[in-house]
Formats: C-alpha cells, structure tokens, sequence
C-alpha cells in the first residue's frame, strides 16, 4: 500500500512539474554572514479546464443477518 500512495504521489508531481513552463529571472548566490539572495523564478501553469458531468450510480441494498450468541443476542464482534 505505501509503495502504491509513493507511486501515485510521485506520478502526480511528475505530471504537475511537466505542466508548468518554469524560467529562472536571476541566479542564485552563496550567503554571506549579513544574509544572501535566493534565485527568483517565474512559473506559468498550464490552463486547465475541467467540465461537470452528472452520473447517476444504482447501488444495491446489502442484507446481512448476523448471528446469534449461546443466549440469543446477536454478535457485535466487539467483545
């Protein structure tokens, strides 16, 4: 399970940097004591529309009898 959320995490990031146009505006520089500069980028995403669809699903109705215990109460499982 936690290699499966990995790879679909992994798939998404992926998929999210490929989108994007990134163009780095200023290089970076190493700190000084008094502080340091950081690189600038400017990112453009992609423009992504997204349409509705109303999808109507039919779901069975599930009947389960549970068992009864030696004096005729019925199991919960929580005991």
């Amino acid at each position: 399970m936690k290699k499966f959320v990995f790879a679909t995490a992994m798939a998404a990031a992926t998929l999210g940097l490929a989108a994007c146009d990134v163009d780095q505006t200023e290089e970076a520089e190493l700190p000084e004591v008094e502080g340091g500069n950081m690189p600038e980028f400017d990112v453009e995403t992609a423009d992504v529309d997204v349409g509705t669809e109303e999808v109507t699903v039919d779901v069975p109705t599930v009947d389960v009898d549970m068992p009864d215990d030696a004096e005729g109460e019925p199991v919960t499982g929580s005991e």
